[in-house]
């Protein structure tokens, strides 16, 4: 099985999209929103998105494994944004263009400051040494998750310092729709990108933990492939999304085979999300991440599933009511 391609860059919607002047339906604070045409963009026409592995797009925030410091270390997603001023510019020039081509930013004037420690993302493009926003007048990046930064509190709830590694959630080989937990060295994950979900990330939309115990885990992009996934079709997938029990998801990233990547929201076609019980917190799961020997008095999240090693649940959001 081929390994798909990892996130670097924001995915664009395998649609024609549009933009409405109403109130987002998912951003509370955003006035407009962006919706999709019936017609498939020429961008993943051209990549044959019909032949694409279909996988499930996960409600959380993404991170990246890769070198920091010479050892396999996780980074954080942190999109470098224009400050108020370059902001409003950017946005008076959309207004009079109805487009954002042709608008030239200062990167050293028109950003906020980001740490010292970030990096712009992969195949972001570069314009005389410095990094080009996206159409969004953001530029995608990383910083490296430090056990010491609040902020980032929740990723490093899902990593073990001592043992350099992460607690993965992914299918289980050769058992059905079931999942797995475990624990996995940061060292094979490297220069792969991985959606953190949990007890504190988007409203916890899978019911993973409680305040009182939290649970964060790490997917692999696409890792949860779609068994019968439906066509790339409007129509088709606003029904799927609608009657197909695969379908409780938040949307769709097809993963396709020239390296492209391409998306569709439940947001997208006007549907709401959450919707009902999501899927993946219905799933069977196994908590496989080791034998709880060595844990001593330890309470972290590593400590807690390792003293459950073996166990099998009939539903995933039901592992942290045995922590």
């Amino acid at each position: 099985m081929r390994r798909l391609g990892s996130v670097q860059q924001k995915i664009p919607c395998v649609f024609v999209t549009e933009v409405k002047q109403e109130a987002s339906r998912k951003r509370d604070c955003q006035q407009f929103q962006v919706v999709a045409t019936e017609r498939v963009s020429p961008a993943a026409v051209e990549a044959q998105v019909r032949r694409a592995d279909a996988t499930e797009k996960l409600d959380g925030t993404c991170c990246y494994v890769s070198v920091y410091k010479g050892r396999p270390h996780l980074w954080a997603r942190l999109d470098r944004k224009p400050n108020k001023r370059a902001e409003k510019r950017f946005k008076t020039y959309q207004r009079s263009h109805h487009s954002c081509k042709g608008f030239l930013w200062s990167v050293e004037e028109d950003f906020k400051p980001v740490p010292e420690t970030w990096v712009p993302a992969l195949r972001v493009k570069r314009r005389d040494g410095h990094p080009v926003p996206d159409e969004h007048g953001h530029i995608p990046g990383w910083v490296p998750v430090e056990k010491d930064n609040k902020q980032y509190c929740w990723h490093a709830a899902a990593l073990d310092p001592d043992l350099r590694a992460a607690l993965v959630l992914r299918p289980r080989a050769e058992d059905g729709d079931a999942l797995e937990v475990v624990a996995l060295p940061l060292a094979d994950l490297l220069e792969r990108t991985l959606e953190l979900i949990g007890t504190n990330v988007n409203a916890n939309p899978y019911g993973l933990g409680s305040k009182k115990t939290p649970v964060h885990l790490l997917v692999s992009h696409g890792a949860l492939r779609i068994t019968d996934p439906p066509p790339v079709d409007f129509q088709q997938l606003c029904s799927w999304f609608r009657e197909s029990p695969e379908g409780r998801v938040e949307g769709i990233v097809w993963h396709c085979h020239d390296g492209t990547l391409v998306k569709v929201h439940r947001h997208h076609l006007g549907l709401r999300w959450p919707e009902g019980d999501p899927s993946l917190g219905e799933r069977a799961a196994v908590v496989a991440v080791g034998s709880g020997e060595d844990a001593g008095d330890r309470k972290d999240l590593f400590a807690l599933l390792s003293a459950l090693s073996g166990r099998r649940f009939s539903r995933l959001r039901d592992v942290a009511s045995a922590l």
